[in-house]
């Protein structure tokens, strides 16, 4: 079955539908519309939370720290909270991965803007392994360490410079949201497939558990916060925003800056987990009237990267990971599973969500860990 408004269908685990056949992805991004509403509201919004990161870090070098990754989301949120007076620290973590289109277009975008730019390279080695004891955990959130890794990250360089914002440039309305069987992360789930699969002990690299995040939260008060929630945010009218103003170069297609990434997304997660994040991206751009559905059924028949980039792509991912051919396809063999069959703390986190939604301090946005519910 089919989403009637969208193209999210039943390969996406924890998806429902209403009786009209509306996905509950789409009653979802419907709440985000009415919490984080566009126009003289959202604009009025948006000012409203510049003036208060402002007046959190007065005195201070910087107002908040900001992710980079030489995306288009990322390289926007900059260039908008720049353009509204900010003075973030631009943050990037080299994971061993990166385009060189990527490296381009973080250089131009904060030498352009005028903003510091500091880089936490990852230890390759350690991250390798963390890399290939996903794979052999047979998940399809394998790029989950790098994502955790990031949040991690982010934390981190906001406490150590006394800031309470992380600014991210996740858009609901381009990007939609991925399933949580999809994607799912926290810190005891990375360290149980690494102790399970791993062969380097994890020394530096940059684990999150749970506690630290509630302590990041509620006693340094950092908060994670999406300025692109109160802007119009019209994909093709943005690159060429982007194109003119910072040089920015744009990728194949969402979140391709990452050789990895677009690995996973146009080679691995199809053709092991019958997986198409295509789906998710689309369909956000759908509710956004950005694409028509007929076009987006049109598009979501052909492969996402053309075959023969995608063998070069899978041929320099097994290199690279020291992987031979046949234990690579050893991996692509087994059966899949998911984050559930490993320790993780995902119910913990879920009644924390119950709870703080409940008493006030959480926002309707966090109940979509009830919302999007998987089950064993």
């Amino acid at each position: 079955m089919i989403c009637s408004r969208c193209i999210m269908d039943t390969t996406v685990p924890g998806i429902w539908f209403d009786e009209n056949g509306v996905c509950n992805f789409c009653k979802i991004h419907d709440t985000l519309e009415e919490q984080f509403p566009l126009g003289e509201t959202g604009r009025k919004r948006l000012e409203q939370l510049i003036e208060k990161i402002k007046n959190s870090a007065r005195g201070k070098e910087y107002d908040c720290v900001v992710g980079v990754s030489g995306g288009m989301d990322s390289t926007y949120v900059l260039y908008t909270i720049v353009s509204l007076g900010l003075k973030p620290l631009a943050v990037h973590m080299d994971n061993g991965w990166n385009t060189e289109l990527s490296v381009h277009n973080i250089e131009k975008a904060t030498r352009k803007l005028g903003v510091d730019l500091h880089t936490v390279v990852l230890d390759w080695e350690e991250f390798k392994d963390i890399q290939i004891a996903f794979l052999k955990a047979s998940v399809p959130d394998v790029e989950m360490p790098t994502d955790w890794a990031i949040r991690c990250v982010l934390y981190r360089i906001a406490s150590k410079q006394g800031l309470k914002y992380v600014v991210d440039g996740q858009c609901f309305r381009t990007g939609g949201k991925c399933p949580i069987g999809w994607n799912y992360g926290d810190g005891k789930y990375l360290k149980a497939v690494h102790e399970k699969f791993g062969k380097v002990k994890m020394k530096t690299f940059p684990n999150l558990t749970i506690w630290e995040e509630l302590y990041y939260n509620f006693v340094k008060g950092i908060r994670f916060v999406h300025p692109l929630y109160y802007v119009e945010y019209n994909v093709e009218g943005v690159k060429k925003l982007l194109k003119k103003e910072l040089g920015w170069k744009p990728y194949p297609a969402k979140h391709f800056e990452s050789v990895y990434t677009r690995f996973i997304q146009s080679y691995l997660l199809p053709k092991k987990f019958n997986i198409d994040k295509r789906k998710i991206h689309f369909s956000a751009l759908i509710r956004s009237g950005q694409m028509t559905r007929e076009e987006a059924l049109k598009r979501i028949k052909k492969p996402p990267f053309s075959p023969k980039k995608m063998e070069e792509d899978r041929k320099y991912v097994i290199k690279k990971l020291g992987l031979t051919q046949e234990e690579f396809e050893r991996i692509m063999r087994l059966p899949p599973k998911s984050f559930l069959d490993y320790p993780n703390n995902f119910r913990l986190k879920r009644l924390l969500v119950k709870i703080g939604y409940k008493i006030g301090l959480l926002s309707k946005k966090h109940r979509f860990y009830t919302w999007d519910t998987i089950k064993k």
